[in-house]
């Protein structure tokens, strides 16, 4: 009995400090848990934080693609406007194009017709008297100082007139034709009644205008005289030959061109 009365007490004290053991493990291995468990938490947190920093950057691009592909289509928008501009120009270019082609070619065939014209008039006059040419839609017809004028004068001859006689009948039926009379001169300075080459050929071109106008009754208000003296050569002035060439009064006939002008104007 009294064994047992000692042992008691141990066996107590024994299941006491067992008692006490299994707690404080639990203890320890419920702070472990809860440290893992923060620790889990953390990291979750932190990648909770990661995947929104990620979703709002994914949301930024979007909206800058969005942004981008809006402002490719308005320039794809503006660009096609352009495209159809450029192309409604060109379509109007081009038709202004054959328009003026083709009034063109209605002048070359009006001044073809008017150096036939001219031709058939004077054909009782020969080379070396008077030329009818062709050239950049106008006619010009050339007239030798030996048809016109004495040397060193103004007056028009006899066959002068004659020859201006023809070229007024082709002019007054066709009235749509602009005239141009100039007056040159060699290089040999004047002696006389005229103080030089400017006042001899303008005296010579002035003439003519009068003829046409005055005798002939050719429409003053299509006619233009002018000078040019020595400057404006067909041939050399070296030569005798040619400065016979240089001394002429040329007749330039434009046929007119207003609707030309007004197409150009546009």
């Amino acid at each position: 009995m009294k064994n047992i009365g000692r042992t008691f007490p141990v066996l107590i004290v024994t299941v006491l400090l067992m008692a006490s053991c299994v707690s404080k493990r639990k203890y320890l291995d419920s702070q472990v848990a809860l440290r893992l468990s923060k620790n889990d938490s953390a990291t979750l947190a932190n990648r909770v934080n990661n995947l929104k920093a990620n979703i709002a950057e994914l949301e930024q691009q979007i909206r800058e693609l969005k942004a981008a592909n809006e402002k490719i289509s308005q320039n794809a928008s503006a660009t096609q406007n352009q495209l159809s501009s450029s192309r409604e120009a060109y379509a109007r270019q081009q038709q202004k194009l054959e328009q003026l082609q083709s009034l063109l070619d209605q002048q070359k065939q009006k001044a073809a017709e008017l150096r036939k014209k001219m031709t058939d008039a004077l054909s009782g006059f020969s080379s070396n008297e008077l030329t009818v040419t062709q050239k950049n839609g106008k006619v010009y017809v050339s007239l030798s100082e030996n048809l016109l004028f004495p040397s060193g004068s103004a007056e028009v001859n006899t066959k002068g007139k004659e020859a201006l006689s023809k070229l007024a009948e082709v002019l007054i039926v066709n009235p749509d034709i602009s005239v141009d009379i100039e007056g040159h001169t060699d290089s040999i300075p004047i002696r006389g009644k005229y103080p030089d080459n400017w006042a001899l050929s303008t005296a010579r071109a002035t003439a003519i205008v009068r003829i046409l106008v005055n005798t002939y009754h050719v429409d003053p208000t299509k006619v233009v005289a002018s000078g040019h003296s020595q400057y404006d050569p067909v041939e050399s002035n070296s030569t005798p030959e040619g400065r016979a060439k240089n001394r002429r009064t040329e007749i330039i006939l434009s046929p007119r061109l207003d609707e030309l002008y007004k197409l150009l104007g546009t």
